[in-house]
């Protein structure tokens, strides 16, 4: 989550009606589920808990005690801070020695989920059979990694024990396996429901100003230029955010930059997953009621469409199911390539089908993403397109680097390559920092820098040390929206170069588009949702993925070259003011809204 201190004051509001109460119900609502998720899953509480609320000094901690942690007689303990400092190679290794270790069931246990956890399937099956098979924290274990696996029915198989804690994981995993199998929200009509033209309620995963993150930007964005056009905007957030990312002081309305965020609290203990949509379709059809919107939107993935489906049935309205992603493949990405033939994945990929046939409109970002979609059998006509795009500070006329680097306190004259992006591992920046370090092996006169920070931060600033690299002059850690469009512009070339993954091939990032508007020529892998932005030779580069030395030559042409630098990035800027700001963009949903409306008049004038 990047800080908005600086903005606060100027674009977050909070509605104050709902200021105390709202936050002490929260915070003693939070105290049960929190207790329960320690009992259950430590080892995950506390890896969220360092990735979502860490910092870098708390990670220069952690990364200083598990370089000194390897013969800490816990093995538990060791494993665990490796962990938590991303140092893949050293957990493995840890996880290898603790192999030869007597273990006690409990250790056994623990050693096992940090593996499943780090996606070490091999060494957590190991853990698992060394307890004792009657034991029922084994069967817990197992089903634990057979549920990690996809393999929903045999972890539900495995969890034959009567005590309260298998039971417990039993009604979760089975209640799970239920949303991903046809399950769907239960809701009783509202009667006498009119809606009010031209009042819209977006259904959001998550929001400004607690989580920043392309999706929010994104969201955001269009909010503000639906707005602009005269829609009366609404938006709420799922279920229980933003306490469910850690945040206890959470209001019922925040308003940024004019927009209303509504939040819904969780009332009680936590839930599992087809209770908490359940609770979650009664209290949006508790705030479709009282604002009385013509249409809702929402997005990916299908659990937001189960939700919004219910409960535009329910008031008689139609919905719009936008398509963002693929999290079956994200979540795919992070296994082995067996994940594509799992129970989960294939339950995934069938419901999210389902629920985009069930909307009254559907929209996606990308060529890709709608062909993918067309392939599946979704009727062509039914999809509208919404680009990723760019706003008004995107749009004025761009500063040179120089003058914006000595803003920024960074060295003037050496040619600037980097990015701005999450910092998740199919975003491929280690290949980057492998190509730059290639680079300055022969030459001083460049400079990498990586805006941003995410789950694989401390694995990246390790990987910049092993290869000579100084971490301190590569990455700037979370900054600012205000300070992330600065550094763009700081930036000479800009490079995206992600792995070739299935959720990287359909999907259009935003970071590029932003890169473009800002005149910079874009260095890319060269994947399909990026050759949609990017055109080779034209707007920028585009290299094969995960090949640090191929990278290496295409930055190294621009780097000698300021010409093609320039005339890159002006053919960049072109494009996307022509066919990639937010006001042509959401030409689409307005249209959809209109027709919605003229239907809707028809009917009653019928």
């Amino acid at each position: 989550m990047l800080k908005t201190s600086k903005t606060s004051k100027k674009q977050v509001r909070i509605s104050a009606a709902t200021d105390w109460p709202f936050s002490l119900k929260n915070l003693w609502a939070m105290r049960g589920p929190l207790l329960e998720t320690w009992r259950a899953e430590p080892v995950s509480m506390i890896v969220n808990l360092h990735r979502r609320r860490g910092n870098q000094r708390t990670a220069a901690v952690i990364d200083f005690v598990s370089q000194r942690s390897s013969g800490f007689p816990l093995v538990g303990v060791s494993a665990l801070t490796a962990l938590l400092a991303e140092d893949a190679a050293t957990l493995e290794k840890r996880l290898n020695v603790a192999k030869s270790v007597k273990l006690t069931s409990r250790g056994a246990k623990v050693l096992a989920d940090i593996a499943i956890t780090a996606g070490h399937v091999g060494l957590a099956e190991v853990f698992a059979a060394s307890m004792t098979n009657s034991n029922s924290g084994a069967r817990v274990t197992r089903a634990k990694l057979l549920w990690h696996n996809g393999e929903l029915s045999k972890a539900i198989e495995q969890l034959s024990g009567s005590n309260h804690r298998e039971s417990r994981l039993r009604e979760f995993y089975s209640a799970e396996r239920e949303v991903f199998g046809g399950w769907r929200p239960r809701l009783e009509s509202l009667e006498d429901f009119s809606p009010i033209p031209n009042v819209v309620l977006h259904l959001l995963t998550n929001s400004l100003p607690h989580t920043e993150s392309g999706y929010t930007q994104r969201s955001h964005s269009i909010l503000l230029e639906q707005a602009k056009s005269g829609v009366e905007v609404h938006a709420v957030t799922r279920l229980g955010y933003p306490q469910s990312i850690g945040v206890p002081h959470a209001h019922g309305v925040d308003i940024v930059d004019g927009i209303k965020y509504h939040r819904m609290s969780l009332d009680g203990p936590r839930l599992n997953l087809r209770d908490h949509h359940q609770q979650e379709a009664e209290k949006l059809l508790d705030l479709v009621s009282t604002i009385r919107p013509s249409v809702i939107h929402t997005t990916t993935h299908f659990v937001n469409g189960l939700v919004a489906g219910a409960v535009s049935r329910a008031a008689g309205i139609p919905w719009i199911y936008e398509i963002r992603g693929q999290l079956s493949d994200t979540w795919a990405s992070k296994r082995g390539p067996e994940a594509v033939r799992s129970e989960r994945y294939l339950s995934f990929k069938r419901e999210e089908l389902a629920v985009a046939r069930s909307a009254d409109a559907v929209i996606t970002i990308g060529e890709q993403m709608r062909e993918l979609l067309i392939s599946r059998e979704m009727d062509s006509s039914s999809i509208s397109m919404a680009p990723n795009a760019v706003g008004e500070s995107f749009l004025v006329s761009p500063r040179s680097a120089e003058m914006v680097r000595a803003e920024l306190g960074l060295e003037v004259s050496p040619i600037f390559m980097g990015t701005v992006s999450s910092l998740v591992e199919y975003e491929g920046l280690e290949t980057l920092i492998q190509a730059y370090a290639l680079l300055r092996s022969r030459r001083d006169d460049i400079r990498l820098l990586i805006v941003g920070d995410g789950a694989s931060g401390l694995r990246l600033r390790r990987a910049a040390t092993e290869l000579g690299l100084d971490p301190a002059t590569i990455f700037t850690g979370r900054v600012p929206r205000e300070q992330a469009v600065k550094y763009h512009q700081a930036l000479d070339i800009f490079v995206v170069p992600r792995q070739d993954l299935l959720v990287t091939r359909a999907v259009t990032p935003l970071k590029p588009v932003e890169a473009m508007a800002m005149e910079r020529p874009v260095v890319a892998s060269d994947l399909p949702a990026l050759r949609e932005i990017v055109t080779d030779g034209v707007t920028g580069v585009l290299v094969p993925p995960s090949d640090h030395v191929e990278l290496a030559k295409a930055l190294e042409e621009l780097v000698d070259d300021s010409e093609l630098r320039l005339r890159m990035g002006r053919a960049g800027r072109e494009s996307v003011l022509q066919n990639r700001t937010w006001r042509s963009s959401v030409q689409a949903s307005l249209k959809l809204y209109k027709q919605f409306s003229e239907r809707n008049t028809s009917t009653i004038n019928d």
